[in-house]
């Protein structure tokens, strides 16, 4: 058996990918309404509660989790008790914004030009050294554009010191990118790699609203860089499973901009659309076996559900669309769901997703891909 931490669509997702390989899972969640509990056993529980990770641990095989932000603490008690994959060096490294830039700065990587905040006197020394416009974000926490502000003055960057709680914060360099691009990389315990596509991401409101896969016309030069960054970071954590690696890309060029250690939004795609899904990889990685083909099935495109419950009949109408509900209540702001658009060619893509943005609200399709 697999014990997962974390209780949500990730996890959900995770099973479901693992049950034709014949496993079974447990999830640990603090929330009773975890919507992994409709596929799998859940232990209701904080993840700090030694009590609630005995009970999740026992008769475990191996401990993964589904979000970055378990404490890492927890991972440390479950690493002295099990095998735990990704290692929790990684959590660490990617739950604190300033160590996740210096570690990709350390290994050679480029990025934004960031600076350590806390207080009035570092933002004025970070304003100075990354300039303006610029982001000031939360160091810890905060996800799908929340813990951070865009500030264009020296006015603006205080109001916001003051909002975001004046200290544990980091300042960055604004980068007028081309695009936003993500890369899945794969590893397994005997250090075989694999990595997935380039992929295009778009975002609304601060959260992923629609993924293109593979970026279109993304360079082989610049899947390779993408490829040769992430296996530098992998090699360095020794690192076992999905690692997503967010850029933006300015010309040929790409900056870093955030990891995840785990499996991602922007790789959903996988399920229907590359020879092997993201979400089976992770499994066959963390349980030592060879790692599947991450070529693409055609041109895809993901395209997120945010607080909303589209008509199913009518997206189901849509030639090669695939519709993944999570089971969760709809809540604004809340990703209840995803739809995986497969086709053959861009020219069918561009069709299809044509039809979708009549029954998908705040869908950031212009027409062209």
């Amino acid at each position: 058996m697999i014990g997962i931490l974390g209780g949500g669509q990730l996890g959900r997702m995770l099973a479901l990918a693992g049950y034709p390989l014949g496993l079974s899972f447990r999830f640990l969640d603090p929330s009773p309404e975890a919507c992994a509990g409709q596929v799998g056993e859940l232990v209701v529980g904080e993840f700090l509660d030694e009590g609630a990770l005995l009970r999740f641990a026992e008769g475990l095989a191996l401990v993964t989790y589904e979000f970055e932000n378990v404490p890492v603490e927890a991972a440390r008690r479950l690493e002295g008790r099990l095998p735990l994959y990704p290692p929790a060096k990684a959590l660490e490294v990617a739950q604190d914004r300033l160590r996740e830039k210096t570690f990709f700065q350390g290994l050679g990587v480029p990025t934004p030009p960031f600076h350590p905040v806390d207080g009035p006197e570092d933002l004025e020394e970070g304003l100075k050294r990354v300039g303006l416009p610029a982001l000031l974000k939360t160091r810890r926490g905060g996800y799908d554009g929340k813990g951070q502000a865009l500030v264009r003055t020296e006015e603006e960057a205080l109001e916001a010191l003051k909002a975001l709680g004046g200290r544990g914060l980091i300042l960055e360099g604004f980068v007028p990118f081309d695009r936003e691009v993500s890369l899945l990389a794969v590893r397994g315990r005997t250090g075989e790699v694999a990595f997935y596509p380039l992929v295009e991401n778009r975002h609304w409101g601060g959260i992923l609203r629609l993924s293109l896969a593979p970026a279109p016309g993304a360079s082989e030069a610049l899947q390779k860089k993408a490829e040769a960054y992430a296996l530098r970071a992998m090699e360095a954590l020794d690192y076992v499973g999905v690692l997503a690696l967010e850029f933006f890309q300015v010309g040929e060029e790409l900056l870093f901009n955030e990891m995840a250690p785990r499996v991602h939004n922007s790789g959903h795609w996988t399920i229907e659309g590359a020879e092997t899904s993201q979400f089976e990889n992770h499994l066959r990685a963390v349980l030592g076996l060879p790692l599947g083909s991450t070529a693409p099935r055609g041109q895809s495109a993901m395209v997120n559900l945010i607080g909303e419950k589209p008509p199913f009949a009518e997206v189901l109408k849509v030639e090669g669309a695939h519709l993944h509900w999570y089971g969760k209540a709809v809540r604004p702001g809340r990703k209840v769901g995803h739809i995986t658009l497969r086709r053959d060619g861009l020219k069918a893509l561009e069709e299809g997703l044509a039809r979708l943005s009549r029954l998908v609200s705040e869908l950031p399709w212009e027409g062209r891909v």
